[in-house]
């Protein structure tokens, strides 16, 4: 059944949910500042300085990937996991916490309801999060499980890595602030977009007329046995077959993408290859940065380039992965194919207006 949003919500938390979602936020709080706000900060002086984020995590400063080896994935694991392990602590928690400590109500108020004031509000909440796609599956997977709609769960996911307020900035210093106006403004839309479809695909989320009468999802375990309980969940289910994926694309880079050299970098179908490659990998942080850096350096075209600057941040296969435990492969699939034609559409206005 598809529920439309109410004109007005009424929800008041107990006593109990405040001082449960106060801990969260609080949480949150700290967690965010190791993870994200304090080690950008110390970076950004850096990064204003040498207007440089350092190697490519896909090839390092040459126009290849390394040949195909374990050692070769073993690297891109360690490199990779070297760079986000903290953030993925902090998801997972975070998304444990959402599970446990934020009222039910409340999250319906804000999230529950289809419509463009629950993705305006999951959009907007992504902004300080400033998570990679990955990171951020632990806490799109528990609010899909506390019914949250698929429109603010699709525009909290790919709103985090897109419009990552540090991203852009760094993205100024390194690409130029064309580069990074430009990416403002098509993640936004790509947000927009995603959002709206989610909705439409599994159209999922709370009945208006039962958010009065929610209780708290709490009743018969202690908080921080469910919160330990939610975690280890997590752990079990999403992490070995996330590490599995990180180290095949490891292994498989040299294959997804060849060296670069000018005429390959402005060939016609580079920018649907790239498209799709770009929907797969899987990178850190702000790590399209310094991949399309290189491959500039090296013959890469402007179009391309922006290709790759929309669909490697905004999904890949081993996110896909952690997800799928709460959204259809099929939902995640078409989600996907969206990203890949908007990265595609980006690529060409980006040489017309970049170029």
């Amino acid at each position: 059944m598809i529920f439309q949003p109410p004109k007005t919500l009424k929800y008041s938390p107990t006593t109990r949910e405040k001082w449960a979602l106060a801990l969260f936020l609080i949480l949150s709080l700290i967690l965010l500042y190791l993870a994200k706000w304090g080690p950008y900060a110390r970076k950004l002086p850096i990064v204003s300085h040498t207007h440089t984020l350092g190697p490519s995590i896909i090839s390092g400063y040459t126009n290849r990937p390394p040949t195909p080896s374990w050692n070769a994935a073993w690297h891109f694991a360690w490199l990779y996991f070297q760079d986000i392990w903290v953030a993925l602590v902090a998801g997972m928690v975070i998304g444990a916490g959402i599970e446990t400590l934020v009222p039910r109500g409340w999250l319906a108020q804000k999230l529950g309801t289809m419509g463009w004031k629950s993705r305006l509000w999951a959009g907007l909440s992504a902004l300080p999060s400033m998570m990679c796609t990955c990171c951020s599956s632990p806490i799109v997977v528990n609010l899909k499980r506390s019914n949250v709609s698929t429109g603010a769960a699709f525009s909290y996911w790919v709103a985090n890595p897109l419009l990552n307020p540090a991203t852009i900035v760094f993205m100024g210093f390194v690409l130029g602030w064309n580069w990074a106006a430009w990416r403002v403004l098509l993640g936004i839309l790509l947000v927009g977009i995603t959002g709206i479809l989610g909705d439409y695909w599994l159209p999922l989320g709370v009945h208006p007329g039962s958010l009065p009468t929610m209780s708290p999802q709490i009743t018969d375990e202690r908080i921080l046995r469910a919160f330990i309980k939610s975690i280890g969940r997590l752990i079990v289910r999403l992490i070995p077959e996330y590490v599995l994926l990180v180290m095949l694309l490891g292994i498989a880079r040299a294959w997804l993408l060849p060296a670069m050299n000018p005429q390959l970098g402005h060939a016609w179908w580079i920018l649907p290859a790239l498209a799709f490659v770009g929907t797969l990998f899987v990178v850190p942080t702000a790590g399209e940065i310094p991949i399309v850096f290189v491959l500039l350096h090296y013959g890469l075209g402007t179009g391309a380039a922006m290709v790759l600057l929309i669909t490697l941040p905004a999904i890949s296969l081993p996110s896909a992965a952690m997800v799928s435990r709460a959204i259809s492969l099929r939902v995640l699939a078409q989600l996907g194919l969206v990203i890949a034609v908007f990265g595609v559409i980006s690529g060409i206005t980006g040489a017309l207006f970049l170029g």
